[in-house]
């Protein structure tokens, strides 16, 4: 017979898991910030950097910081900012990856929770190391929230440590609600809004990504088919945009796949 005390052992224990093992944080190339610990992403394999086209101004300057931030030189907290699909996220992993390839030491860690970046700055500041901390699709909806991670980029008590710095996208420049009920629901509209504009002018490094014009996106089509061995009709491009609603290199990508699929190939 089993022990009572073992089985309600084993129950909190089920309730209540082990955290995970404390990942190395000099043996990854990329990782994930997960209940209070580095999570290894295996497999880090992002897009070559020359099939994201249309951009290279933004490469440029995304490089270029990333360098100085992998040198131990001084760098930017950038933010990554425009149109949806316009290959914002993908660039940062591409030039993490790139950076990683020149023999920088450099890793990625991807965020979704904004309260646990205390703990991972305090984590990291220790390490020989560079890290760039990646924030996708930010947005805020309270104030607060705005102000929290705005006394960490300048000024606060528990700023980033020297070799962390943030890489933010967001869909809109000054990360404030479109909403003007949501700014008419605020004690101070105003107040609200110089706190999200406070927040994007903290960013040393703003690179704004734009909508695609027909040429560009059908451009990025062509960089995705050849590389897969593809050939495609720029109207069928078009249809499958026009029907989408949208030209984004996310778009292109889709149409790829699809013309893939159709053609009884993996990618």
């Amino acid at each position: 017979m089993i022990d009572p005390l073992d089985r309600i052992a084993a129950a909190l224990e089920r309730l209540s898991p082990p955290p995970p093992p404390v990942a190395d944080p000099r043996a990854n190339a990329a990782y994930v910030w997960r209940g209070g610990a580095l999570v290894p992403v295996l497999g880090f394999a992002p897009l070559p950097l020359d099939r994201l086209v249309g951009i290279d101004r933004q490469k440029a300057a995304l490089l270029g910081n990333l360098r100085r931030l992998a040198s131990g030189f001084a760098a930017q907290d950038v933010l990554l900012w425009g149109a949806r699909g316009t290959g914002k996220s993908a660039l940062v992993k591409s030039a993490v990856a790139a950076i990683q390839a020149e023999s920088g030491d450099l890793a990625l860690v991807e965020v979704s929770d904004l309260t646990g970046l205390p703990m991972l700055f305090a984590a990291l500041a220790g390490v020989d190391r560079a890290f760039a901390v990646f924030v996708d699709d930010l947005g805020f909806d309270v104030p607060a929230e705005a102000r929290a991670l705005r006394s960490m980029l300048e000024g606060g008590s528990e700023p980033r440590p020297h070799n962390v710095r943030l890489l933010v996208t967001a869909n809109r420049r000054h990360l404030a609600p479109r909403d003007i009920a949501e700014q008419e629901s605020a004690i101070n509209p105003r107040d609200s809004a110089d706190d999200h504009l406070a927040l994007s002018d903290r960013f040393g490094l703003s690179l704004g990504f734009h909508a695609l014009d027909q040429e560009g996106y059908l451009a990025i089509v062509a960089g995705y088919a050849a590389a897969h061995d593809l050939t495609f009709e720029p109207a069928d491009a078009i249809g499958w945009a026009t029907r989408r609603g949208s030209r984004s290199g996310r778009v292109a990508w889709q149409f790829v796949v699809d013309l893939a699929g159709q053609a009884g190939r993996s990618l």
